[in-house]
């Protein structure tokens, strides 16, 4: 008997008999839905990204491992993962290219007013804009100096910016020009003329960017968040947008998803709104398997995993 895994996603015949050949024995279910039954009382290896609403980990009481398809951890039950002493890995970096890409994207959508622009056509509108701004030359501050914030750093290189971010001590990361501590936080943002946030969502994170960041800012600056929602306090976010001290904003995540239709954010012409969907590409699919794969090549040896979740850090 191989070692007993469970998968909510079916990576199709070739890949789950690939699996299969490294020694596990493996049990599909749907994700949306999927409730514990007696086959999945030896489960040891669970690959998934969020099953928790129905179903009940605890019961699976030989479950050591939990590989996530996603990089966030909060849809995990840290209850049952903290008493049961499970290891945690994400996808980290998984997401990280075509997330570099869209933020580079939103960047250069805000600073070209091409949300207008597109209303323009839409309208048949031949109405020159001569409000267009450039990239060259700004400072761009990245919340967070992770895999996603360095793709989308080492992307800006080439267009003259100045790079900052924050991590915990300020340590140094490649293509950035400077790190700031998160103490410092301040500091930074008052030195920013776009501002993107790419750190994990924590206790400690929660309504980081509030209305006394906000108020560190330049007046005019630009935001980008491809986090998450609760990162940043969204009524201080509304009222800065309403003031002007926001110029422009690209949101791929807010507080409570999907987006209530009666949500301001709609209606700001400034604001761009997506729906969580800055990860998507026609290859994360390979990356996320190629990931998995290698780890439980890692597990079957005993060799240590990839990125390995500290569940207390919560990252």
């Amino acid at each position: 008997m191989g070692i007993k895994l469970l998968c909510t996603r079916n990576f199709g015949d070739k890949n789950i008999d690939n699996i299969r050949k490294l020694g596990y024995d493996v049990n599909i279910v749907r994700e949306k839905g999927a409730h514990y039954t007696e086959n999945m009382k030896d489960t040891e290896v669970l690959l998934c990204y969020d099953p928790f609403d129905t179903l009940d980990i605890n019961n699976m009481k030989k479950l050591k491992w939990i590989q996530l398809f996603s990089v966030g951890i909060d849809q995990l039950p840290m209850d049952v993962v903290r008493k049961n002493n499970i290891l945690i890995t994400n996808n980290k970096g998984g997401y990280s290219i075509p997330m570099g890409e869209w933020i580079i994207l939103k960047i250069l959508e805000m600073l070209k007013h091409s949300k207008k622009l597109y209303k323009n056509q839409q309208e048949k509108l031949w109405k020159m804009d001569t409000g267009i701004l450039e990239l060259y030359g700004r400072t761009v501050g990245f919340i967070g100096t992770g895999s996603i914030a360095t793709e989308a750093a080492r992307r800006l290189t080439g267009f003259g910016v100045k790079i900052l971010g924050l991590n915990t001590r300020g340590r140094e990361v490649p293509y950035f020009n400077r790190c700031f501590s998160t103490e410092n936080m301040n500091d930074m943002l008052k030195l920013c003329d776009i501002v993107v946030i790419t750190i994990p969502y924590t206790k400690k994170t929660w309504h980081l960017i509030d209305n006394t960041a906000f108020e560190a800012m330049k007046n005019g600056v630009y935001v980008v968040n491809t986090a998450r929602g609760s990162i940043m306090d969204e009524g201080a976010f509304i009222e800065n947008v309403k003031n002007g001290k926001i110029a422009g904003a690209a949101l791929d995540v807010v507080e409570k998803e999907p987006l209530d239709v009666e949500s301001p954010l709609w209606e700001f012409e400034n604001v761009i709104i997506t729906p969580h969907n800055s990860w998507i590409s026609e290859k994360v699919d390979a990356r996320r398997f190629d990931m998995m794969y290698d780890n439980l090549k890692r597990y079957v040896s005993g060799n240590k995993l990839n990125n390995i979740v500290n569940i207390y850090k919560g990252y």
